[in-house]
């Protein structure tokens, strides 16, 4: 019978906590990049869905993600639909050491941001209303599928072998390609010249990028959901990537621009993370490196393009997440080894090639369905409520357009 563990409940608990935060941190880290007009709007989208998911995981998304599944590894049923049967007991199926309670709720803090990562991509043009009923369908209908084929046991990628510690492709990469689908579908901002806008508040990314670092060692190393030598591990490779992509990223455009950015630092940070993310509990430190330098030369050539291109991904969130998460989770692939952690696969360098052609077979199937998902719920959202601001609103800014509040006074 499974027992708990008081450590590793401990752990899972805090670790929860540390995820739970990052959403507060990417609406600093978000509002600090869009216009003075639009920062409350785009602060509001984090915040009210870290209240919008929490309510709808515990009464459906968590069984839909984790529950006992209805066959074919495509979703989980309404077993435990309103948290029916998981109580303070472990669970025979998921972190058997730890209350099941704990488990769902570090599950729902990933679950919580994975769709206000997409918020990026429309800030500062996408009416509220519509932003709602979009996350609830969003979370629903494409988080808690993708989270069942890759985390739970029976799910049909978790069958096939392919690698996701902490959410590369459930998390980044899904939500990467829906914020591409939503900048597409949206539109450009009324009257953008430039294809990039100034941060109206550096300060304020930085902070938000600071609390997305120290949060992501909950997010990765709590995803060993134990207090053991592989959280070490999660959390050593974590901080490494983070730190060489953002001293790669600081060079690249310091020989690019003529200036070492700050902001271009924070950037590079955020990349680093969500690279190491599917591979933090299969590689090793070394390994880290070499993700981290990777990540954050193709992510800043991925922000180049988008700049030439007239796609208006207003926060970068494909280039980021989308372009960061696939490439982390081929490049986990590449870099795991049973030496780091017995229950996952050798990569290429450690004698198996397939495992990297297994990992772009679910990059490929992660990016296709949440294309395609994303889409159908914009298309129907739009039908119900339209999902673009009316072009004087936009232009006054959302803030008080749509919240009736400043964020500054004058």
């Amino acid at each position: 019978m499974p027992t708990i563990d008081t450590g590793d409940t401990a752990w899972v608990l805090v670790s929860a906590a540390l995820v739970m935060l990052m959403t507060p941190g990417l609406a600093l880290f978000y509002g600090g990049l869009v216009r003075r007009k639009n920062v409350l709007s785009t602060i509001m989208h984090s915040f009210f869905i870290l209240g919008l998911v929490s309510v709808t995981w515990v009464l459906w998304g968590y069984s839909l993600a984790f529950g006992p599944d209805t066959g074919a590894g495509l979703i989980g049923g309404l077993d435990w639909i309103g948290l029916e049967g998981v109580t303070g007991a472990p669970s025979d199926t998921y972190a058997t050491t730890v209350p099941h309670l704990a488990f769902m709720a570090f599950q729902m803090m990933f679950a919580i941001i994975t769709p206000a990562l997409i918020t990026g991509a429309f800030a500062e043009r996408k009416r509220f209303k519509a932003f709602v009923l979009f996350a609830v369908a969003w979370s629903t209908l494409v988080y808690a599928p993708i989270a069942h084929w890759v985390w739970s046991p029976d799910g049909w990628l978790f069958g096939l072998g392919v690698l996701d510690f902490a959410g590369g492709t459930v998390v980044h990469l899904s939500s990467g390609v829906a914020a591409l689908v939503a900048a597409l579908f949206i539109g450009r901002r009324t009257g953008l010249v430039e294809p990039a806008t100034e941060p109206h508040d550096v300060p304020m990314t930085v902070l938000g990028a600071g609390l997305l670092w120290f949060g992501w060692f909950g997010f990765n190393a709590g995803s060993a959901l134990g207090a053991n030598g592989l959280a070490a591990t999660a959390f050593v490779t974590t901080n490494t990537a983070a730190a060489t992509a953002a001293i790669t990223w600081v060079t690249i455009s310091w020989l690019h621009r003529g200036s070492p950015s700050v902001v271009g630092a924070a950037i590079g940070a955020v990349a680093g993370l969500v690279a190491i993310t599917p591979a933090a509990g299969f590689v090793s430190p070394a390994a880290a490196v070499l993700i981290g330098a990777g990540v954050a030369s193709v992510c800043y050539a991925a922000s180049q393009l988008r700049l030439r291109s007239r796609i208006d991904d207003a926060l970068d969130v494909f280039a980021v997440h989308g372009v960061g998460g696939a490439f982390g989770a081929v490049a986990t692939g590449v870099f795991a080894t049973l030496a780091v952690n017995p229950a996952g696969r050798d990569g290429l360098l450690a004698g198996e090639p397939a495992q990297m052609l297994l990992q772009a077979a679910g990059v490929a199937a992660t990016a296709a369905y949440s294309a395609a998902a994303t889409a159908a719920i914009l298309f129907l959202v739009n039908l119900v409520i339209p999902i673009r601001v009316p072009d004087d609103q936009e232009e006054a800014g959302l803030d008080l357009a749509q919240h009736g509040e400043i964020a500054y006074q004058p």
